[in-house]
């Protein structure tokens, strides 16, 4: 390649604190990254992937510390500069894209007061210029209202909105370098094509380079120039991506490159009375209709798989259903009976009953308690379980979702990786043994390996305890892996459901069309061909 290096990582060397001691976590790593070269890195949930992207920025998270080899960039080894001179890089000329937006924001400010910070506090462009900059980006990242839309706050955007926004300000400084931090896990699949192409775009436009990190192979695919594999903190193999995709050279990233295998068996019909039944929900944000007129059933021991993109309504209506947001008009009946509609209205066991894991762990789950409270709190608050029983159902709970106790037990969020982190969750919510558990994307965050791993997890509980599941997602393979039926939401209605074959098998509605062709291939040309006809409106 003739283009000139930009970044060039030799040896590098992370521990990681682990009890009294240091572990290391990344083991002599190398990576080359020319101008206008995107990188994809790839490995399964703890491979070092974020690890590694952090420290091309010279950054170590709390808890870990680099201890070997060189980090240079644009000719400057990044360990041997002072603190002062690495964070004047970052921001304006690397800048860093993280998964979860709503962790990543600050709360009490405006999105577009977030944006100006960084270029006129490095001096890149004055606060008016900023804001005119920042309604360009919110223009080219397909952001609703881009005129307004940077006047409101983190909390008042959808998180696919958020996600969007946040990938603007990385850009706000026009920097040399972008670590994408799985910048479209948590988005739908028509949205996710909107970032994908804006991605795309900025790094073509403006010769940026960028490190990008992600599970998902199918989008690596449409991204990546070259792509790295790691695993437990070395390479497995690199190449072109074109390469790399037509013949992996090694056994692991084979089994990475296998489609999903499991599918949960079919389900006869469901019959008798639903476990939860939303009857003609209407729900609003002060005066913004947000449900209109929603229903459907969720039988003991099914799954339903509410999908939609970003804002359609499918985590408002779980809000409906746990409480947090009372129904203008319908009713939630829980076994035959309609529950009252605000949460402080609920008796102890109707919250036990209906259970939430939430998209976001890292936002979930409070960082200052260790995972014997999290998971024991709700054990303990509706089973009223103590001492040597209480002990004994956590250390059950972090073996069911395959975390060793006597490793896990006394560590905190912050020494979890993402997909850990969302086990967690999933334990938290068995913990109170509830007969309905709402999934908010929770394998949005994890790698194909262990995604399929936590769907058999949740397929064998449900198995055994009769366990409904309304699951909400925008992973149409998750969908045909787990799903009984199907809810398809936009704007806030219903627009089709039904059986999952039925779902599945054309004719469709235009809407539940355009999710299925969203669906990113593993294909470096599909993206591509999908923009190219519905420019030309196919």
């Amino acid at each position: 390649m003739d283009r000139e290096v930009l970044l060039k990582i030799e040896g590098l060397r992370i521990e990681g604190r682990s009890g009294d001691g240091w572990t290391e976590i990344v083991k002599g790593i190398d990576l080359t990254l020319h101008r206008g070269e995107v990188l994809g890195l790839i490995g399964e949930s703890g491979a070092g992937k974020s690890t590694v992207g952090l420290a091309a920025m010279g950054f170590a998270r709390d808890g870990c510390r680099i201890t070997g080899g060189t980090i240079a960039f644009d000719g400057t080894d990044l360990r041997q500069i002072p603190e002062p001179a690495r964070r004047a890089l970052r921001g304006k000329r690397i800048a860093y894209v993280a998964q979860s937006a709503a962790a990543s924001f600050n709360p009490a400010h405006r999105l577009i007061d977030q944006y100006c910070e960084a270029p006129v506090v490095h001096g890149v462009m004055d606060r008016a210029r900023a804001e005119t900059d920042a309604i360009e980006l919110y223009t080219r990242m397909q952001l609703p209202g881009p005129g307004d839309i940077g006047f409101r706050y983190p909390h008042q955007v959808s998180g696919g909105q958020l996600q969007r926004a946040m990938t603007a300000m990385a850009m706000a400084c026009r920097p040399d370098l972008i670590i994408f931090d799985e910048p479209t896990t948590a988005l739908d699949v028509t949205t996710q094509i909107e970032v994908l192409a804006a991605i795309r775009d900025i790094v073509r436009q403006f010769n940026t380079a960028a490190i990008y990190i992600t599970h998902d192979l199918a989008v690596v695919a449409q991204a990546a120039d070259r792509i790295k594999v790691l695993l437990r903190g070395q390479e497995v193999e690199e190449a072109d991506t074109r390469a790399m995709l037509d013949a992996p050279r090694e056994a692991y990233t084979k089994s990475l490159w296998a489609v999903r295998s499991f599918a949960r068996p079919e389900q006869p019909p469901a019959t008798g009375t639903p476990v939860l039944s939303v009857q003609g929900v209407t729900a609003a944000y002060g005066k913004t209709r947000v449900l209109d007129d929603v229903s459907f059933d969720i039988h003991a021991g099914r799954t339903v798989a509410v999908v939609g993109e970003s804002g359609s309504g499918k985590s408002t209506t779980a809000r409906v259903i746990t409480g947090l947001l009372p129904p203008v008009s319908g009713k939630v009946v829980f076994q035959g009976a309609p529950l009252p509609p605000a949460l402080k209205s609920r008796s102890r066991d109707q919250l036990r009953q209906v259970q939430m894991i939430y998209q976001m762990a890292d936002t979930a789950l409070n960082p200052k308690l260790r995972l014997r409270e999290l998971i024991g709190r709700p054990a303990q608050m509706y089973l009223g379980l103590q001492g040597r029983a209480l002990e004994t159902r956590i250390r059950d709970l972090l073996d069911l979702i395959e975390l060793d106790p006597d490793t896990y037990i006394d560590r905190l969020p912050g020494e979890l990786s993402g997909g850990q982190k969302q086990r967690i969750g999933i334990a938290r919510a068995l913990a109170a043994e509830p007969q309905l558990i709402i999934c908010d994307e929770v394998t949005s965050a994890l790698d194909q390996i262990v995604q399929e791993g936590i769907l058999k997890l949740l397929t064998r509980l449900q198995g055994e305890f009769g366990l409904a599941y309304m699951f909400i997602t925008h992973d149409l393979a998750t969908v045909r892996a787990i799903a009984d039926e199907v809810v398809v939401m936009q704007r806030g209605r219903v627009i089709e459901q039904g059986p999952k074959a039925a779902m599945f098998t054309p004719p469709h509605e235009p809407y539940t069309e355009l999710l299925l062709s969203s669906v990113p291939e593993m294909d470096p040309d599909w993206l591509t061909r999908l923009l190219d006809r519905r420019a030309a409106g196919h």
